[in-house]
């Protein structure tokens, strides 16, 4: 049984390392390619024979990366900022106020993460034009400060802790709102930190959306201003500069998720549904 056991262990894990390093070597693939002359990127296995940084080099020559790293950034921490706030209060409205059509409401806004983001894009973009948005930041954050995603997450989290908390928080004179944020927050670090993290990747990753409502490129996203760099011509079809702009995009994501992989897995794995 011990030899049987043991040879199950390390079959299971044998197949652990080869579906990881499946996921990984694309990583490390665009990594090298960045950094590899583009004599050297059609024949590289994983890693260039003379590395450099020519390729970022060139980019930065090419367009203003620093500026649209800067608005990146700003518009996924305001939108993230924003995803977290509205979707704790809504969530705590939903699990732990007692309200005609609570459920009803929830039901809603699940149906709504099963609908495409392109189906409200004409609406949000005629929206965007009658406030007068077009072409600056609020456009890029106000669409998404509401995530039907962090509602669930935080209503399924809120469920999951004692009322007696709250009816004692309640007691000592204490505000809905202070609730939320001074005593359930603490208690769902792992729910803050996957909602958070989910926010910032989806905020940063968006193209879509801010090519149709920004054309000023000094409020351009990273992203956007990336896509239309590999598209658009400047990047005079020499492949390593364009990868050099993917791996500056893909940072700041993958740097977020090895800090907080952590309370990731975990929320992820603690999360289900709850009537």
């Amino acid at each position: 049984m011990k030899k049987q056991f043991s040879f199950k262990t390390i079959g299971m894990y044998a197949m652990l390392l080869a579906a990881a390093l499946t996921f990984i070597y694309p990583f490390i693939w665009m990594i090298g390619a960045s950094l590899a002359p583009l004599h050297e990127i059609g024949n590289m296995t994983l890693w260039p024979d003379h590395p450099g940084l020519e390729n970022f080099k060139m980019m930065i020559a090419k367009i203003p990366i620093g500026r649209s790293l800067v608005n990146s950034l700003l518009v996924a921490v305001f939108t993230t900022s924003l995803v977290v706030l509205t979707g704790s209060t809504v969530g705590y409205a939903l699990a732990k106020m007692q309200f005609k059509g609570r459920q009803l409401i929830f039901y809603i806004i699940v149906f709504t993460m099963s609908l495409p983001f392109q189906i409200t894009l004409i609406p949000n973009y005629i929206t965007m034009v009658n406030l007068q948005m077009v072409d600056t930041y609020f456009a890029l954050v106000i669409p998404f400060a509401v995530s039907a995603f962090a509602i669930l997450m935080f209503r399924q989290a809120f469920q999951g802790l004692p009322q007696a908390l709250i009816d004692a928080a309640r007691l000592d004179g204490c505000s809905e709102m202070g609730i939320i944020f001074r005593i359930l927050w603490p208690n769902i670090k792992p729910t803050l930190v996957t909602v958070a993290i989910l926010s910032f990747i989806g905020s940063w990753n968006e193209v879509l959306w801010p090519l149709i409502v920004i054309r000023n490129e000094q409020l351009m996203t990273m992203p956007q201003l990336v896509t239309l760099f590999a598209v658009g011509g400047r990047s005079d079809s020499q492949l390593g500069v364009k990868i050099a702009a993917a791996v500056l995009l893909a940072l700041p994501v993958m740097i977020a998720f090895l800090f907080f992989q952590k309370h990731f897995i975990q929320s992820m794995a603690s999360t289900g549904l709850k009537d």
